[in-house]
């Protein structure tokens, strides 16, 4: 970390109070790309462009010649850039709020009075910015998270309970699941769990599933919606397909193994947007699974066996 740019951008970021666990050679690379600081510029030259995970170190690998694998993408998102944007440091698609989270094309910008305040970094005026910054920064960093919170998308899983989705066709096709498939093929089901791709988990209801004989640690890889459907006792394990991840069967082994122990017959669902987007993955579908469109509700279409809905048991 020789580079005078590199130790002034880190210097900035304990001004600004960020906890130690911000204050690295990332953290300080990654400030110096979202304002598109090189080697030769000045903080006075700073700019805010819209930079995803991969640009940020592919500027940070061809400008200041360090490089980070390619698995790194996580390490930046959730232990720097996540924390900037929850300090009103910087915004989240700004071109576009309702960009997925898991969106290859999302992208984060310098918010505009951060952008102000690097400026004059090397300036007099600095001090009092930095000051007048700080005071405004949490209602800063409140402002910008209502604006996000305006387009998530709320579902309500129970009478008085409503559930808050990141923005997104994948969560507005999680929310079709659970508020138009359910009540079509399994009424009075209840809701197990529904991932969330802003968040680990949008809502786990982890004791009725372990009163069905299965426990899922962290790291297991839940489908997007699991419902109880309780007059049949059986688990219906849905994955909303927007741009990836059908019930195929390698999915299909994965889910098999991951509720095993179930006392609940299993079900396996692959729910599309529409019958579009179906058609680009129906060659993965796999056999003894059915599959749900959100423009075309109350149908469905079965892959194959002796029954139309239902658990299959070997």
């Amino acid at each position: 970390m020789s580079h005078p740019n590199i130790k002034s951008a880190l210097k900035i970021l304990e001004m600004l109070d960020f906890p130690k666990a911000q204050l690295n050679t990332r953290s300080a690379l990654t400030l110096l790309a979202l304002a598109n600081v090189g080697p030769k510029d000045h903080f006075s030259d700073s700019e805010n462009p819209l930079l995803g995970i991969t640009p940020i170190m592919d500027w940070i690998r061809h400008n200041y010649d360090v490089f980070y694998a390619p698995n790194s993408r996580e390490t930046f998102r959730r232990k720097t850039v996540h924390q900037f944007r929850d300090a009103g440091l910087v915004l989240y698609n700004p071109d576009e709020p309702t960009r997925a989270v898991n969106s290859p094309k999302a992208v984060y910008q310098l918010a505009p009075y951060a952008l102000e305040l690097l400026r004059k970094f090397d300036s007099s005026a600095f001090s009092d910015a930095l000051s007048g910054y700080l005071n405004i920064r949490g209602g800063l960093a409140e402002q910008y998270a209502q604006a996000r919170n305006m387009h998530r998308i709320p579902v309500e899983i129970a009478e008085g309970t409503v559930l808050s989705l990141s923005a997104g066709i994948h969560s507005q096709l999680i929310k079709d699941i659970i508020v138009s498939f359910a009540p079509h093929f399994a009424p009075g089901s209840r809701l197990v769990y529904a991932g969330d791709t802003g968040e680990k988990m949008g809502y786990f209801d982890s004791e009725r599933l372990a009163s069905l004989g299965v426990t899922v640690d962290e790291h297991g890889k839940m489908p997007d919606v699991v419902l109880h459907f309780e007059s049949k006792n059986w688990l219906i394990l849905a994955e909303a397909v927007t741009s990836h991840g059908p019930v195929d069967g390698k999915r299909h082994a994965e889910l098999m193994e991951l509720f095993d122990c179930s006392s609940a017959g299993l079900v396996y669902v692959t729910a599309f947007p529409s019958r579009s987007v179906m058609g680009r993955y129906l060659s993965e579908i796999a056999w003894e699974t059915e599959v749900w469109v959100a423009d075309s509700p109350t149908h469905l279409i079965h892959f194959n066996g002796e029954r139309f809905l239902g658990p299959y048991v070997d």
